[in-house]
Formats: C-alpha cells, sequence, structure tokens
C-alpha cells in the first residue's frame, strides 16, 4: 500500500529565503532515496536537497525563483510501503555544498540572453568523445549545481566551456547535452574548430607577477565575443559625419532644459539618426535565423549601447527607439547607465537588441573594429570627434579651408546579410543624417 509524503526543506543552517535555482524532478518520476530534488542558491553557498524516500513524485510544489527556508513544503510523495525506505530520524542534511563564485547581478548579455534554447542531446555519448583535457581549476569555478558537474564528468565535458542558460548564467543539464552535441557534430575536440589550445606559459620565470580573476561578466562577455569573431565574417566600413551644426544645437538644447536637469549627449543623436538610417536600410535591422537560410526582418527598433563597468563591458537595450524623443532617449540614456553601474541590469534589459553603439568618444581614438553583436548584424563604432581643416566651395566655386567638428564612424557588418556596397551606403546617409539634423525630421 502506497503512503503520500510530504518532503520539505530540511534544515539548512541559518539561510532564510534560499532562490530555487533548479528542479531536478518532475511529477511522475520514480525517484531513489537521496536522488536530489531541487537546488538552492543563498549569497553564500549552492546546495542540492535529497529525497528521504523512494517513490514517485506526484507534484512539485515550488518553481523557479521561489524563496525557500527550512519546513517549507518542496514535493508530494507517493512512498510504497515495499519499497523498504523509511524517512530519516532527522531531518537529512543538505547535499554536497560549494562556494559559488563572485559574479555580478547581470546577465549574460550579454551575454547571451538572445540565443536560442539548447537542445537536448538524444543519447549521452562516451567521455572519450567530447573533450581531451579538462582545466579542473575552471571547472571548479564554473556556476553548476553538483548534480549537474557529476553530469558532466560523465560525459567529458568541461563546464569551462559551456555558456549556462540558467538564471544567472547558471549552468544546466540541458547546456551540458547541448554543448556535447555540438562537439560531437562538429567531429573535433574541444573547441569545435580544430584549433590548439594555448601552450600553459609559467611567466613567473620571467619576472614578478600578480594573477587576477577575471569576473563573471569578463568571461561571460568573452566567450560570447569569441565565438561572434569567429562565425560571423566581418567587414567594417569607416566614415566621417559633419557634426559641428549638431554640436552647436546639442549645447543649445542642453541650456534650455538645464533647470529640468536634462543633458542631451552626442549618443542620443546618433540613436535618432540610426532610427533614420534603419528605417532606409531596413536589412540592418535584421537577423539570420538559427539555420541560417532565412533573413529575419525586425518591424521594431530596439538599440543596445554598450557600457564600460567597474565588472567589464554590458549592453543594456534602449526599447522602441522610433517612438521615443530626442529627449526621452537622453533621460533614459542616463537612467540606463546609473543601473548599469549599481549592477541593477536584469536579462530582459540586454536583450531584443537590432542594433549595437559602442561609442570610445568620451576616451579617444580615431577608428576602431567594433565586434559585431551577433544575431544582430551590424554594430556601429563612434571615435572622438576633433577638429579638422575643410575645404568649402561657395555658389561661384571659390572656397576655402575651415575648421569643422569631426566624428569618426566605424560600421561593422556581418558579410553573409550585408555587401561592402550597402555598407558604404549606409555609413553615407548616416553622416548625411548626422551633418544636417533637419534630415532626422524625415
Amino acid at each position: 500500500m502506497a503512503d503520500i509524503k510530504n518532503v520539505p526543506v530540511p534544515d539548512i543552517g541559518d539561510f532564510e529565503g534560499v532562490e530555487v535555482i533548479e528542479i531536478l524532478v518532475a511529477a511522475g518520476d520514480q525517484i531513489s532515496a537521496e536522488d536530489p530534488l531541487v537546488s538552492l542558491e543563498s549569497d553564500k553557498a549552492a546546495m542540492e536537497i535529497p529525497s528521504p524516500f523512494a517513490g514517485t513524485v506526484k507534484e512539485v510544489k515550488v518553481k523557479l525563483g521561489d524563496k525557500v527556508s527550512e519546513g517549507d513544503l518542496l514535493i508530494t510523495m507517493e512512498v510504497s510501503d515495499s519499497a523498504g525506505t523509511e524517512e530519516a530520524a532527522d531531518s537529512p542534511a543538505p547535499a554536497e555544498e560549494e562556494k559559488p563564485v563572485a559574479e555580478a547581478p547581470a546577465a549574460p548579455a550579454a551575454p547571451e540572453p538572445v540565443a536560442p534554447p539548447p537542445t537536448p542531446a538524444a543519447a549521452a555519448p562516451a567521455p572519450s568523445q567530447t573533450v581531451a583535457h579538462i582545466d579542473e581549476e575552471a571547472f571548479r569555478k564554473a556556476h553548476a549545481s553538483p548534480a549537474v558537474r557529476k553530469f558532466a564528468r560523465e560525459l567529458g565535458a568541461d563546464l569551462s566551456q559551456i555558456s549556462g542558460s540558467g538564471a544567472k548564467g547558471r549552468i544546466l543539464k540541458e547546456d551540458v547535452k547541448a554543448w556535447v552535441k555540438q562537439a560531437l557534430a562538429k567531429g573535433t575536440q574541444g573547441s569545435g574548430l580544430g584549433i590548439e589550445p594555448m601552450p600553459e606559459v609559467d611567466f613567473s620565470q620571467f619576472g614578478e607577477i600578480e594573477t587576477q580573476a577575471l569576473t563573471r561578466i569578463n568571461k561571460l562577455t568573452g566567450k560570447f565575443l569569441h565565438r561572434n569573431w569567429l562565425t560571423v565574417p566581418h567587414v567594417t566600413q569607416f566614415d566621417e559625419a559633419d557634426i559641428t551644426e549638431l554640436e552647436k544645437f546639442r549645447k543649445q538644447l542642453n541650456e534650455e532644459n538645464k533647470k529640468e536637469g536634462i543633458r542631451v549627449t552626442v549618443l542620443a543623436f546618433l540613436m535618432k539618426a540610426l532610427v533614420s538610417a534603419l528605417k532606409e536600410f531596413p536589412r540592418f535591422n535584421s537577423s539570420l535565423d538559427h539555420t541560417g537560410e532565412n533573413l529575419i526582418l525586425k518591424k521594431y527598433i530596439n538599440i543596445g549601447v554598450a557600457m564600460d563597468t567597474e565588472d567589464g563591458l554590458v549592453v543594456p537595450v534602449i526599447r522602441d527607439c522610433d517612438r521615443k524623443t530626442l529627449i526621452e532617449l537622453a533621460t533614459e540614456l542616463v537612467e540606463t547607465s546609473k543601473r548599469a553601474r549599481d549592477k541593477k541590469l536584469t536579462p530582459t534589459d540586454m536583450s531584443g537588441g537590432c542594433i549595437t553603439i559602442s561609442s570610445l568618444g568620451g576616451i579617444g581614438g580615431t577608428a576602431f573594429t567594433p565586434i559585431v553583436n551577433a544575431p544582430e548584424v551590424a554594430i556601429l563604432g563612434v571615435s572622438r570627434s576633433s577638429m579638422k581643416p575643410v575645404y568649402i566651395t561657395n555658389d561661384d566655386g571659390e572656397g576655402e579651408f575651415v575648421p569643422r567638428l569631426i566624428l569618426p564612424l566605424s560600421l561593422s557588418y556581418d558579410h553573409r546579410v550585408i555587401d561592402g556596397a550597402d555598407g558604404a551606403r549606409f555609413t553615407s546617409y548616416l553622416s548625411r543624417v548626422l551633418s544636417d539634423t533637419r534630415r532626422l525630421l524625415l
């Protein structure tokens, strides 16, 4: 005869309101005693809660993101008398705890929030078919639960090479399966590109060194950009825009809105100019689908803005830019920049972009090659403006050199979608719009 048993959160120490980050069972599952039920994560540790019984899961009482404490109900189970299992005298201690890697509360980006969810592999391959070597130190620091770590070791998968799709970039079993499937499909060891790993070098033999751990944002951004650089055929088109009149107008706007505390930057004008350019050249507002055989044209205009923070690069997205005024964009940029510095951006804040702006104007430089923020197909790089002599002729054909404020533009694009002629047309159009702000009204 079967009994219905409640399984609550056991004694987990002094933790209260611990977040459920992974649910490892579902209704109808047959489980054994000590099988993990859920993964919890506090500010200090991650832990798995094991089952005190063997039996069948009747109902899961929690969902991802719930906050639970000792005594809260996790699941109900149907336990058979013949199973020969009984509840332990005291609440079971939590399974292996691990100290999570310090991380900034920002998405995966960006991170990769816009990537399609991984497809689980049909069957688990032998470990020898996946990776030849696992970086144990990086494996230990990977953001994953003990069950996922065990699963990865069984498959020979290196967690340090896998991007997580779970909360806060946590690596799930599905991510491990998808990575293994991709590695097998490409028929190579490790990266899937046949590239030999960097040799291990003892730099201390040459002099004094200091080792600094990369932030989680650095790691996620690095993997994301590395993938994009290797898989997207980049072309960069360089151009210049005369923003002399734009700068005069910008200063006038700031003076008029001084009492309201509104400050309009060149970046707000760039966003308005991009809105106009994307409407004129809709192919730039598109993405290839996952097969690479279809082009998805977007009817909305969301613009990502790369922002430099203490923990690394983040790219929040300003939505519906085509429906906002210059002042509204300027105000939202200030608010978003503050949230980025305060580490308050969410994964949603960094997803859904159509094109990205990477502005180094406040730092310097004359030109650079920004990396396309795939699955977007283009990114606009902006360097520091400077005064240059420009030869201007009058109606009589006579002319002279006059000082003009020139803004360097660097447009990188995916050559699978955009050809060189359209790239040049796009930057030429941007240059005309920025040089004459009246065109923003068209």
